[in-house]
């Protein structure tokens, strides 16, 4: 199985329950492996062969600057879906971090996977 993948991928969005966060945007951080087969792309070199990273990380980015959900597990599995469905994906691993959301700590936030492992 090949990775292709995106790391610390920062977006602004609304997200929290508490009222300030329903009113002030917040950073994001995202982090995806999405597995794909590279041999196509590789032997063509023609990015129609391969998982575009950049339309991913586009879409995402729109979806996301959009949403305004609660909690972060919610903002992270529609992200999955997005990934899985959109791109053909057959699995991705999530991690979705909310930087600064605990005092004393770096980032916190939720890692998944979904999908089948090829």
């Amino acid at each position: 199985m090949d990775i292709v993948y995106i790391r610390e991928l920062e977006v602004r969005t609304i997200i929290g329950i508490f009222d300030w966060e329903r009113e002030q945007r917040q950073v994001v951080s995202l982090d995806l492996e999405m597995a794909a087969d590279n041999r196509a792309a590789a032997a063509t070199d023609s990015i129609e062969q391969a998982l575009d990273y950049k339309s991913v990380a586009k879409r995402l980015i729109e979806f996301i600057e959009g949403s305004e959900f609660f909690l972060v597990e919610t903002l992270a599995e529609r992200v999955a879906e997005i990934v899985l469905n959109e791109f053909s994906v057959p699995w991705v691993k999530l991690r979705l971090g909310k930087p600064g959301a605990v005092t004393g700590s770096k980032d916190v936030g939720v890692i998944i996977e979904r999908g089948e492992k090829p």
